[in-house]
């Protein structure tokens, strides 16, 4: 790679994303024994910033401090030292919390609940009414491909399904700060590619997005900064075309060329470079796409009882912030791209990222609608009809068991 072009995700330079929404400075946290002594130093000194709009993402080891800053962000743990600013208020403001989704490591669900249950179970927690709850539910079932699943018993699905709902739930209140932590653990390589399309949507739409992942190649393809924790400090950190970049190699990709001016190009390379390998190949797509592209041709003649694929993004996800262009953003990418996109996007260098797309027409369609929502359909529990007692029969039994006294 030559230059290092400027992401294409990040927003960071536009002066409507400079809002801050996460300040931590100065973290540290301490874990401690009974009688009070130091047993471990989870997170050292600490400090970043997350902006509005913006995909940021938590790498490191395990056990190298994310899972507990992330714990300190959301006011489960009290820092021993530093502070932490979410918009503007301490984590434990109230009125702050209404305001993040949350979706754990592990999905804690109740199991005996069905999918639209847990919806409207966290949906009250927010005081959503009835009516929001259900058109939210509906929404975000179809979103996470649910929609055929949502009387099932949360307890017999898959974990790959398990965190699907969980997905969901997080977004239910429609959140303004995302934190997702392993959000693709457990998912097919269809619900890697739709997550990772729905979380790059929702930064188009203004809202911030912090994700902590073990996948570098997950994230990589979604983020627009990241910090690298080792030993509960941060190691380094910037967008990842800075951290990517390999400014002393240089990859020409070209179509086929006949073999006499491939030798005559090697030749002039070859005549003003003293060190190194010349090297000339062609370029293949990932395992990501082929498989996608396997699958996407499989589903047009057969049926699966497990988890479909996601139609659309929630109409109510939507920001008030972001700018939104109607004729380059889109919803959720295609589940395999075109042979000619393919043979684009594989000429890309291989240390630097490919940037999703996003259709705005589709997504400014979903969010100006005015059409009513959609009602829950005829999977969903009804209220069974209760039949009129007959209030004189009731009588003659209650006087027989009296002995004929009214």
């Amino acid at each position: 790679m030559t230059a290092v072009e400027p992401n294409p995700k990040s927003e960071i330079a536009n002066p409507k994303s400079a809002e801050v929404v996460v300040s931590v400075r100065g973290l540290t946290k301490v874990f401690k024994d009974f009688w009070n002594r130091p047993k471990a130093r989870a997170v050292d000194n600490v400090d970043f910033e997350v902006r509005k709009g913006e995909i940021f993402g938590l790498l490191g080891p395990n056990g190298s401090g994310k899972s507990t800053t992330i714990k300190l962000l959301l006011g489960l743990l009290n820092p021993t030292k530093g502070h932490i600013e979410m918009f503007g208020h301490s984590p434990r403001h109230v009125q702050t919390k209404a305001r993040i989704g949350y979706l754990p490591e592990e999905s804690y669900l109740y199991r005996y609940l069905s999918s639209r249950e847990t919806l409207d179970f966290f949906g009250n927690l927010f005081h959503l009414s009835k009516e929001d709850r259900n058109n939210r539910a509906d929404q975000l079932l179809d979103m996470v491909g649910l929609g055929k699943t949502q009387t099932r018993a949360v307890g017999e699905f898959s974990k790959g399904m398990q965190r699907r709902i969980g997905l969901a739930q997080a977004l239910i209140n429609d959140p303004d700060l995302v934190i997702l932590d392993e959000p693709t653990a457990g998912l097919d390589p269809i619900g890697c590619r739709e997550v990772k399309d729905l979380i790059v949507a929702l930064a188009k739409r203004g809202k911030t997005v912090i994700l902590s992942s073990h996948l570098l190649s997950d994230v990589e393809d979604v983020c627009d900064r990241v910090v690298i924790y080792y030993g509960g400090k941060i190691q380094a950190q910037g967008t990842l075309n800075e951290l990517l970049a390999k400014p002393d190699s240089l990859r020409i990709t070209t179509p086929v060329l006949p073999r006499e001016t491939l030798e005559k190009v090697l030749a002039i390379i070859r005549k003003d470079i003293t060190t190194g390998e010349v090297r000339v190949d062609n370029p293949t797509q990932n395992l990501e796409s082929y498989f996608l592209d396997v699958v996407n041709k499989a589903r047009a003649a057969n049926e699966t009882s497990g988890a479909q694929s996601g139609a659309r993004v929630a109409e109510y996800l939507r920001g008030t912030g972001a700018e939104t262009n109607p004729t380059t953003d889109k919803v959720l990418e295609k589940l395999s791209l075109p042979q000619a996109a393919q043979s684009v996007a594989v000429t890309r260098p291989a240390d630097q990222p490919e940037s999703p797309k996003v259709d705005d027409g589709k997504l400014s369609s979903l969010t100006q609608s005015t059409a009513p929502a959609p009602q829950p359909t005829a999977s969903a529990p009804q209220a069974e009809a209760t039949q009129p007692v007959d209030l004189s029969k009731a009588d003659e039994k209650l006087s027989s068991l009296l002995g004929g006294k009214k």
